[in-house]
């Protein structure tokens, strides 16, 4: 397996909207105020109020990122990003955020990205979240 660098994501968070106890867990809406993606293949901004974060706290401090993101490319194409992931929040959000990220177009220039497979690392530094993404090839 080799890990080819697609990228770092940078996200600028909104306070998060906290809905304790519900069936699934806690769980934790982040709306993105803004937001980018930086690499050599791909670059753009995180397009519209879509883009959010509904973060779900199980009783053992294990968290399950479900996120959604719609991207505007530098030269205006649409990339719709969809990523979950996992994260150890036992003792608060300290650890490293883990994703699978994968991403749909239609733009053939971007058609590639609907074939690959990502991951990524990421940590949150009060609002920003930053995740370095990487194509599983």
């Amino acid at each position: 397996m080799e890990l080819v660098p697609l990228g770092t994501m940078t996200a600028r968070l909104r306070k998060p909207y906290l809905l304790p106890k519900t069936p699934s867990g806690d769980r934790l809406i982040y709306e993105v105020e803004s937001g980018t993606f930086e690499g050599e293949r791909l670059r753009g901004t995180m397009h519209g109020t879509s883009t959010a974060d509904w973060l779900t706290i199980g009783p053992d401090g294990t968290a399950t990122l479900d996120v959604r993101s719609v991207l505007l490319t530098q030269d205006n194409a649409y990339v719709y990003l969809h990523y979950s992931g996992r994260v150890d929040v036992s003792n608060g959000f300290g650890q490293p955020l883990y994703a699978a990220p994968l991403f749909e177009t239609g733009d053939d220039r971007y058609r590639w990205l609907n074939r690959v497979q990502a991951v990524a690392k990421g940590v949150l530094d009060g609002l920003v979240l930053t995740y370095e993404v990487c194509e599983v090839r």
